[in-house]
């Protein structure tokens, strides 16, 4: 019996008019935008009152080639929960279209846990993504155009911090010469691009918490420095007003469903090495104001999603969440511990014990730095053994986690029962959730706990010219802010080789980034780039329509 693909999943799906979904949330009509019968807009309106759901965070291992599966448990459990009887929403992020046409070829779940109508989530959507990318380039034409009519504010062309962005991976917009020809063309000088989840105006909208947030936000986005070195505002150039109109129908949230008609708001999606990695605020709540429990998760491992997710959102917001799913498959630790790609669908228990390290260092951050209530959910594989199943749960016994086994990809929500049950148990408990440093902190005071405490480095190197920059954000006024970490997601090192949970190293910063609207700094670390390039056989490859407009190849 073949096994049928994800998109032949969701497109055999019964899909129920968007408005019974709004119903089941309590979500009145009027407060509908839509976007066609399956999808629809929310209107700010409808986020009233106290947000009293329970907030779930799922987050993960440090990813491997051999997947582990955290949006489909995130989907899954929400599913889960509303087979046991409880009133449940799932919210994430968008996915981007680089990725989708890169390496991923979709990101709305997999199996029998996603959210549909799948095509149009994967591709354009409501047009949230083109609205931030239209807002980024719009403060770039206007930056270029005020140097080119007399640059009155003194804007130094060797100091532009700025790029341009485009929602797909081209590499070869890396590093441009813009403002070539006649004298009318522009002033001549390098310029960039990034792919639009790396802008600052998608962390900065999905940190709002309203439009006059928002344009507040835009405004402070320092774009470049004046020839004296201080900085030139997106309010310098009188721009914030222009971009936050272009802005104000994409800051509503978005609401779909899951497979099994459970309510799902996906709003935003900043890329989760860079910046934040989280869906935006507004949807969080706009889903804990109409749901019990609200299941989000944080973009790949938990030393990025998740210690961003609560040390940048949660202290942004004001949320705490009551438990926290890590997400682990035995393929993936048995990759960890040192297992090739073409063994990992063979019983290894010596490469899983050289694996486990990596889940056992993020169960002791989650309960020992952020004093979390976590649980961790293995999404079982048919290959994944009695033995090895069992020396995982031996092992997070010692670390007191419980292990749960996850079959949504499987069976759905069905396969989700056990594990909202021990969600439920655990959103009962106290919740202590702590960040894991105090915001007053000096710059390099932060960035050396995060990377002693969550990575377990022995300490941080600062390059002199971070030094300088860090000095440079002190002086700005900026010392105050948390802590973005642009690392890699293979490793809790800054060295992408370095699987399971190294020991003996050291984080290089290179960089510090100031991004004074989404209200962070970035600290650079590694090689991370802002504008991804296609793999040799990119997904796009494999994705067609046909005359009917039936859509291939999302997976």
């Amino acid at each position: 019996m073949s096994v049928k693909s994800d998109i032949e999943i969701a497109q055999a799906a019964k899909i129920k008019p968007i408005g019974e979904i709004a119903k089941t949330a309590g979500i009145p009509e009027e407060a509908l935008e839509l976007y066609g019968p399956y999808k629809a807009k929310i209107k700010l309106e409808a986020l009233k009152g106290k947000e009293e759901g329970k907030l779930i965070l799922t987050t993960a291992i440090n990813p491997t080639p051999a997947g582990e599966g955290k949006t489909t448990t995130t989907i899954g459990l929400a599913d889960g929960l509303r087979v046991i009887g409880k009133n449940s929403a799932v919210a994430i992020r968008e996915p981007s279209l680089g990725p989708v046409f890169g390496v991923k070829g979709g990101a709305a779940g997999g199996g029998y846990a996603q959210v549909i109508p799948m095509e149009d989530l994967n591709l354009h959507f409501t047009g949230d993504f083109h609205a931030i990318g239209a807002a980024n380039n719009l403060l770039a034409a206007m930056l270029d155009n005020h140097i080119q009519q007399g640059n009155s504010l003194r804007i130094d062309v060797r100091n532009i911090i700025w790029h341009r962005c485009v929602d797909m991976n081209d590499r070869v917009l890396r590093n441009i010469v813009i403002g070539l020809g006649k004298r009318g063309d522009g002033v001549p000088r390098e310029d960039h691009y990034d792919i639009t989840v790396a802008s600052e105006v998608m962390a900065a909208f999905c940190l709002a918490t309203s439009i006059t947030d928002l344009k507040e936000r835009l405004g402070r986005m320092i774009v470049a420095y004046d020839l004296d070195k201080k900085p030139v505002t997106a309010h310098d150039l009188k721009a914030e007003g222009a971009m936050a109109a272009l802005l104000k129908d994409a800051l509503k949230p978005n609401l779909v469903q899951t497979l099994e008609g459970t309510p799902a708001f996906v709003h935003g999606g900043p890329f989760a090495n860079i910046a934040h990695g989280c869906n935006s605020i507004l949807a969080t709540k706009m889903a804990l104001a109409h749901a019990d429990y609200v299941v989000t998760e944080g973009g790949f491992g938990a030393d990025l999603g998740a210690e961003k997710f609560i040390d940048i959102k949660c202290r942004a917001a004001g949320l705490k969440p009551s438990a926290v799913v890590i997400v682990a498959t035995v393929r993936a630790l048995k990759h960890h511990g040192g297992c090739p790609k073409d063994g990992l669908n063979e019983e290894n228990l010596d490469a899983l014990k050289n694996g486990m390290p990596n889940l056992l260092q993020h169960i002791e951050n989650m309960k020992n730095v952020f004093h979390a209530n976590c649980v961790v959910a293995i999404n079982r594989f048919p290959t994944d053994s009695e033995a090895e199943l069992e020396m995982v749960r031996e092992l997070c016994a010692d670390y007191g986690a419980d292990v749960v086994l996850s079959e949504v990809w499987a069976k759905g929500g069905q396969g989700g029962v056990e594990l909202a049950k021990k969600v439920v148990e655990l959103c009962d408990k106290e919740n202590k959730v702590e960040f894991a440093y105090d915001c007053q902190a000096g710059i390099a005071e932060k960035i050396e706990t995060i990377a002693k405490r969550i990575y377990h480095a022995d300490g941080v190197e600062f390059l002199p010219s971070v030094k300088k920059q860090i000095k440079q954000a002190e002086e700005l006024g900026f010392a105050q802010l948390p802590i973005c970490m642009a690392k890699t997601q293979y490793s809790f090192s800054d060295d992408p080789l370095l699987t399971g949970a190294p020991k003996d190293f050291t984080v290089t910063v290179r960089d510090l980034r100031i991004s004074a609207g989404a209200g962070f700094l970035v600290a650079l670390t590694g090689d991370i780039m802002t504008m991804p390039g296609l793999p040799k056989t990119p997904s796009a490859e494999k994705i067609d329509v046909d005359e009917n407009g039936v859509i291939s190849g999302l997976f």
